[in-house]
């Protein structure tokens, strides 16, 4: 069983950068693709970035040039650093990983963007 938890959430500034981590616990992280999604009140979530295993990342172009995925196998950790944030970026963050041909969610963590 694979358990994930977002942390890194917060309020910032417009302009301002935050650091969000997908930690697993409970297994070996070997993971084929770890999704980053958000969701904002009202809307429906959508995807904002993924890297899988062989490193290969994908970004939405509401975030390229902005944010940027990584991860961390010391740590068992997916990173998004995110940069230059505006308030559109306001949203709880989801973290999504498939491993194994299963699929696990954290349960989000919120990141508000002030003007």
């Amino acid at each position: 069983q694979v358990q994930l938890e977002e942390s890194g959430g917060g309020l910032v500034q417009a302009g301002g950068s935050l650091r969000l981590s997908c930690t697993a616990s409970g297994s070996f992280f070997r993971f084929n693709v770890v999704n980053w999604y958000r969701q904002a009140p009202g809307r429906q979530r959508e995807l904002v970035a993924f890297i899988t295993d062989s490193g290969s990342t994908t970004y939405d172009d509401s975030v390229k040039g902005r944010f940027t995925i990584s991860k961390d196998n010391a740590r068992n950790s997916v990173n998004l650093q995110m940069s230059s944030l505006k308030p559109e970026d306001t949203a709880t963050y989801y973290c999504r990983a498939v491993i194994g041909g299963m699929t696990y969610w954290g349960k989000g963590t919120l990141v508000t963007v002030s003007s």
